[in-house]
């Protein structure tokens, strides 16, 4: 008998029990450790429970697996890195540490030559200053780590505001950019596998309340954005030696791209791709670090992906509608907490986006 391949992922939300319910198909096994027993993917496989630090479970985790992976950006890089030589961890920790420090993504931008924000790094008043006379006013002050859903940041329209921000934020260490008057923000998502095979998804058009995305329409936009989004990507893939999925955010002013910010592991503006594309986002992160040949990204039709936030809505109000795909995460309801998503599959664009203004009106009301 064949003996099963298991994949060790270090957090156990709905990113990682999407992994596992697109995994079980192609026949793999999955362990996950996370700081609660009571998590979205404890619900769907074995897990661990400790510390994302303890290295003892961690070993565990290692041995027990083919391959670890993670299901969010925030976990402790150096812990990671401890396991040595023992672990194979995929995305690969280099990528990971960059998309830790907003600093590190900026330079990693203009090292390949991808447009980013004017930036400067603030750790005192006399460093604000300084960074408010360089790239000018206004601006965003934001935590240069562990920031997430809008958390950790403040536009700052004027010297006062910036010198409140700051000392707000005191404490971490900051990042003041450029304030972008984009037009609307785009994201775009592709896998590399070991054997160097990069496939690129459609673009994805995003839409943010209150720091959290709400709505993803797959595909978006026409073909010149599409190729200057994705050569950015590749750059990025590339520059890596990548294994895994990688999501790129851009601000579109002008029909410019100004890139934003990278997170190495499946994203939230992907999954829509569960029902919208060939080969789930999920999948062929699966597929990439264990060095499968990865699946086509080809688009089943035109996806609108929306989120539901703090509580779920009576999904019988929702689930006559057609080529409607409900996803509840198994999590309590909380304010702001993301706690399922619904997709919707239609044969135009315009179809698809009346629908989904419809649709996202019915739950916020």
């Amino acid at each position: 008998m064949t003996r099963r391949t298991t994949v060790g992922i270090v957090g156990g939300g709905q990113l990682g029990r999407m992994l596992a319910l697109a995994g079980y198909p192609l026949g793999l096994d999955f362990l996950f450790l996370d700081r609660s027993g009571d998590t979205p993917a404890a619900q769907v496989a074995a897990s661990l429970v400790g510390e994302f630090t303890n290295q003892k479970l961690l070993r565990e985790l290692a041995q027990r697996s083919e391959v670890l992976t993670f299901d969010w950006e925030n976990v402790s890089i150096e812990s990671l890195r401890a396991l040595g030589r023992s672990a194979r961890i995929a995305p690969p920790l280099a990528a990971l540490a960059t998309s830790q420090d907003r600093i590190a993504e900026k330079k990693l931008f203009a090292k390949l030559g991808v447009p980013t924000t004017r930036h400067a790094a603030v750790d005192s008043a006399a460093s604000l200053e300084r960074a408010l006379r360089e790239v000018g006013l206004p601006g965003v002050i934001k935590t240069r780590r562990l920031g997430y859903d809008g958390k950790g940041q403040a536009v700052v329209r004027n010297r006062d505001d910036a010198h409140r921000a700051l000392a707000t934020l005191q404490g971490a260490p900051l990042i003041y950019e450029e304030f972008v008057p984009f037009d609307y923000e785009v994201s775009i998502i592709g896998a590399r596998n070991r054997q160097g095979e990069v496939v690129i998804y459609p673009l994805n058009r995003n839409l943010h309340r209150e720091g959290i995305l709400r709505l993803t329409r797959a595909p978006w936009g026409d073909a010149s954005l599409q190729r200057r989004a994705a050569s950015h990507l590749r750059r990025v893939l590339t520059h890596y030696r990548y294994e895994g999925v990688l999501n790129v955010e851009f601000f579109v002013r002008n029909g410019r791209l100004v890139a934003n910010e990278t997170a190495p592991r499946v994203h939230n503006s992907g999954h829509w791709t569960i029902e919208g594309a060939a080969t789930s986002q999920f999948e062929n992160h699966l597929r990439a670090i264990l060095g499968l040949p990865l699946g086509t990204t080809r688009a089943r039709g035109h996806a609108a992906m929306i989120n539901l936030i703090g509580e779920l809505p009576a999904r019988e109000r929702f689930l006559g509608e057609r080529e409607l795909h409900w996803h509840d995460y198994g999590k309590s309801a909380r304010a702001g907490r993301k706690v399922g998503h619904l997709t919707l599959l239609d044969n135009s664009a315009a179809a698809r986006d009346a629908r989904a203004q419809r649709i996202l009106r019915q739950i916020e009301v």
